[in-house]
């Protein structure tokens, strides 16, 4: 009888367990489609094709924006995400961050496209950052 106890505690301890699920399980990189970029002279010298950022959001650790540029279908845009590398010393800390498009397309239709960017590298001291993107009129606090 107290094998049996034994047997029964030692599988109620191994369920609870298992069933837990770490934080670190929120997002992982392969769920966003790229990676922030930090690099101070890419953040200077990306192309910076015109487009319009018409909405960002983060979703865990996914910066997800939606933005619009003229072209003929947008299948040859090339978007990075690139952050300045500066961190402003403010509570909670700041990021200035551009969106960067490289788009030849030479037709006049607008097309708007969603994308996302795993920004856990953006992470400071603290619990959360704000993220400002160049042509994006609010700022977007990142929580972490």
């Amino acid at each position: 009888m107290r094998c049996f106890i034994h047997t029964i505690l030692l599988l109620i301890v191994v369920l609870l367990f298992s069933g837990c699920k770490k934080d670190d399980d929120k997002e992982t990189p392969s769920e966003c489609d790229q990676t922030v970029i930090i690099s101070n002279e890419e953040y200077q010298n990306a192309p910076d094709d015109f487009l319009t950022i018409v909405s960002a959001k983060i979703q865990n650790n996914c910066l997800i924006i939606n933005f619009g540029s003229s072209g003929c279908d947008g299948s040859t845009w090339v978007v990075k995400l690139i952050d300045s590398e500066a961190v402003a010393e403010s509570y909670p800390p700041q990021r200035t961050l551009r969106l960067s498009l490289q788009n030849e397309e030479l037709c006049d239709a607008y097309f708007t496209k969603e994308i996302s960017f795993n920004i856990q590298d953006l992470q400071v001291e603290g619990s959360s950052v704000i993220l400002n993107i160049e042509e994006f009129i609010q700022p977007i606090l990142y929580e972490y």
